[in-house]
């Protein structure tokens, strides 16, 4: 972790030395996510379940030096089936990322080239944070979220790309909590997370 934010921190300050030679996109980025959730304990089964993220991006290259940065808003839905057979629950994890990735770039032709790129995403949650199995179980959202991206992808014509990413969550994105009768209280069993793959579309204009 500490070498990707040093890895980006450097990239800032050579980005910002040669501004004069930096190229600035706009555009906009959308794709597919398969959410693998696990917990802490084993308490309620799980299977993976597709969702979709969408927004505008931001890129800075430094053509000669194939070094920059990506930056994006996204809408993102990621969806989890959860519960034991015959009491399932589908959650629905709506949250607006922030992607702040460093990226090299080097093509094999003008027409052709490829990326990889790694870097943090900021999440916060938004639309419904508790989903409820029965009167006595439910899972809570986590209003924020801090994870990973890992990816790599090819550039066509210098403004299509395609994107393959694993998105690593750090830290819980949610909770199981089961309502105590005795206490009267709602008493965490266990925690969750949310990582996923990634294939996305971007177009640069």
């Amino acid at each position: 972790m500490k070498k990707i934010f040093t890895a980006i921190i450097a990239a800032v300050a050579l980005l910002t030395a040669t501004s004069a030679q930096a190229q600035i996109k706009f555009g906009l980025k959308g794709g597919l996510n398969v959410t693998n959730m696990s917990f802490s304990q084993d308490v309620v089964g799980k299977s993976n379940r597709t969702g979709f993220f969408v927004g505008p991006m931001v890129k800075v290259t430094i053509p000669l030096a194939g070094l920059g940065l990506d930056a994006g808003v996204l809408y993102d839905q990621r969806e989890a089936e959860a519960g034991e057979e015959g009491d399932k629950l589908s959650v629905k994890q709506r949250s607006i990322n922030i992607p702040i990735n460093l990226r090299y770039n080097f093509g094999f032709s003008s027409l052709v080239g490829a990326y990889v790129a790694a870097g943090p995403q900021f999440g916060f949650a938004v639309g419904d944070k508790s989903f409820q199995w029965d009167e006595d179980v439910n899972y809570d959202v986590s209003k924020t979220n801090f994870s990973v991206n890992v990816g790599a992808g090819v550039t066509l014509f210098s403004h299509l790309e395609v994107g393959f990413t694993y998105n690593i969550a750090c830290g819980k994105t949610g909770e199981v909590n089961v309502w105590d009768v005795a206490s009267s209280t709602w008493n965490q069993v266990t925690r969750g997370r949310a990582n996923a793959w990634q294939v996305s579309a971007a177009y640069w204009f």
